[in-house]
């Protein structure tokens, strides 16, 4: 007597569909945590105060991710795209450092060895000011 594909007793039909709940529930969950994760990031900058100190920037660096996919039509599309986030190091008088995450246009107009007076809340960037003197120059 053949067996019925559809009857319980069948491995495969067990086995993959907690698989796929499994993966499901890891995927899903991640997407969740990363969400909280962002709300809680924006909610502890929001309650942090609005500090200008003095500050020298002593690095610079940009973080490029890559990313491709392959569209299965009648033909073969091949798309691509790359997105960079740009980071800048700051050291204050005490010697503590911060990195914080700034745009393309900021991370242009600074340059390694800038001294001037950093406006941040948390780890939200809000500006640069700087002063003349630059400690390369000095």
């Amino acid at each position: 007597m053949m067996s019925d594909p559809f009857f319980m007793d069948d491995v495969l039909f067990q086995v993959v569909p907690v698989f796929i709940g499994i993966v499901f529930i890891i995927v899903f969950g991640s997407i969740l945590f990363s969400i909280f994760k962002g709300i809680g990031q924006w909610k502890k900058n929001e309650e942090s105060p609005n500090l200008k100190v003095p500050a020298m920037i002593t690095s610079k660096r940009a973080d490029v991710s890559r990313s491709s996919t392959i569209h299965h039509d009648n033909h073969h599309h091949h798309s691509s795209s790359t997105r960079t986030r740009y980071f800048v190091t700051f050291e204050f008088e005490s010697g503590d450092r911060l990195e914080l995450h700034v745009s393309g246009k900021e991370y242009g107009l600074l340059s390694e060895g800038d001294i001037g007076k950093l406006n941040f809340q948390g780890t939200r960037f809000l500006g640069f000011e700087r002063n003349r003197v630059n400690k390369r120059d000095a």
